[in-house]
């Protein structure tokens, strides 16, 4: 696909389905999808071979929170139900197995996660293209999306005779079939098996992430979500990364999320010799990329598309996230931190990266700078074809008026409207 491909969404909020897409529906819909508790993790222990989930600060009630946000999502198909619950007990059998990892290995809990360097930003801020070039720098332990999907292997569920994890396996079908039957999420969002992810997801094997807000419509789970005491909950993140540490290399950590922008308490907290790097980019041009992904998304996941409930909640939900950020910002000490805009990440990141790699006290060999320089010429924007992102067609928003929402933000930092 050429970089001047336009992948133009005319049926975005009235989708045309092709005859593959009706068929995966007409198959799927027909199977009713239920989330019975026990069942669920009955599955995950005999996944496991291990039944401690370690409840000893609420987990099974966060659990049934989780589910019961979901439930109350009447508009979703059988579909994503499936996928939703597949990747509950997923979560499920993953905290089995990290407690009977640590069981058997208590010395994990002793292993240091030293000076990592973390991400923070808004999604679609440039915060995925920042992590993923951070890690081409081989001195940095990184999270690829198929091991945040599925962190922690089974006992006895090791690599085939070729060496092939089925994890990874798993990780890379789910990503084929995804992009035979909505193409375009490539140019929005790939998250092929060896891109770089979010730890965000290892915070769900504790239900304590924001990332089912992604999946279905459940303000209830925001709610609750944000009613949390992250701190401990950041502690059990600490606790999946030295696992992590233990089972595949010692090298100090990358990492990244835009969770951590409305829980920088609790970033500070557990981390407190990271460097933070904070990404900043018009929030207009942020949620209208996200609700177009999500739109197009909902084709598949949905009965129907809503467009004035994705304006309506998602600009409501990154208000909440750029007004926390704003009021803890100063939380990370200047000396170990540096806010990037968005307009810096186009092609000319070097600057930046040594900016803030001389924020973090390290060094930039020849050999790493010449990696770095290597990832920004192969990974440039629109290199998958280009989305005619329209807020005003498809949505029937005027940019200006929800920017005048997010003077707070402008004023704060140096940010430039894009829309």
């Amino acid at each position: 696909m050429a970089s001047a491909d336009i992948l133009d969404l005319d049926d975005l909020t009235a989708p045309v389905l092709t005859d593959t897409q009706r068929q995966i529906l007409d198959y799927t819909e027909a199977r009713t999808v239920t989330f019975d508790v026990d069942a669920m993790l009955e599955e995950a222990a005999a996944q496991a071979g291990a039944d401690d989930l370690a409840d000893t600060d609420g987990f099974t009630d966060r659990l049934a929170a989780h589910i019961a946000a979901i439930e109350s999502d009447t508009g979703l198909r059988q579909l994503t139900r499936g996928t939703l619950r597949a990747r509950t007990v997923r979560k499920l059998r993953n905290r089995l197995s990290l407690t009977d990892l640590l069981k058997r290995y208590p010395e994990i809990g002793s292993i240091p996660i030293e000076a990592p360097l973390i991400v923070v930003g808004m999604p679609r801020s440039g915060t995925t293209h920042l992590v993923n070039l951070i890690a081409q720098d081989p001195r940095r332990r990184a999270l690829p999306y198929w091991e945040s999907e599925d962190p922690i292997p089974a006992l006895g569920a090791g690599p085939d005779t070729f060496g092939v994890d089925p994890r990874y396996a798993r990780v890379k079908a789910e990503h084929e079939a995804l992009m035979a039957t909505t193409p375009y999420v490539a140019a929005m969002h790939d998250r092929f098996p060896e891109a770089i992810e979010e730890e965000v997801e290892l915070l769900d094997l504790d239900m304590a992430g924001y990332v089912v807000e992604w999946h279905a419509r459940v303000p209830t789970w925001r709610d609750f979500y944000l009613g949390l005491d992250q701190t401990r909950h950041y502690a059990f993140l600490k606790r999946v990364l030295q696992a992590l540490t233990f089972l595949r290399g010692p090298r100090t950590w990358v990492l990244k999320s835009p969770q951590h922008a409305e829980q920088l308490a609790a970033l500070t907290a557990t981390f407190p010799d990271a460097t933070v790097a904070f990404t900043h980019r018009d929030p207009v041009a942020v949620i209208q990329s996200a609700i177009t992904m999500m739109a197009y998304s909902d084709r598949l996941r949905r009965t129907s598309i809503d467009p004035d409930w994705l304006v309506g909640y998602w600009s409501d939900r990154i208000h909440r996230l750029l007004s926390a950020c704003v009021r803890d910002r100063e939380l990370v000490p200047a000396e170990r931190s540096v806010d990037i805009g968005f307009h810096t990440l186009g092609g000319s990141e070097m600057p930046v990266l040594e900016g803030f790699y001389r924020q973090a006290g390290i060094d930039i060999p020849a050999k790493v700078a010449t990696r770095f320089q290597t990832y920004i010429d192969d990974n440039r924007r629109g290199a998958k074809g280009r989305i005619p992102y329209d807020l005003r067609r498809h949505f029937g928003v005027e940019p200006d008026e929800l920017r005048s929402r997010f003077a707070f933000y402008f004023d704060r930092f140096d940010v430039r409207p894009e829309t």
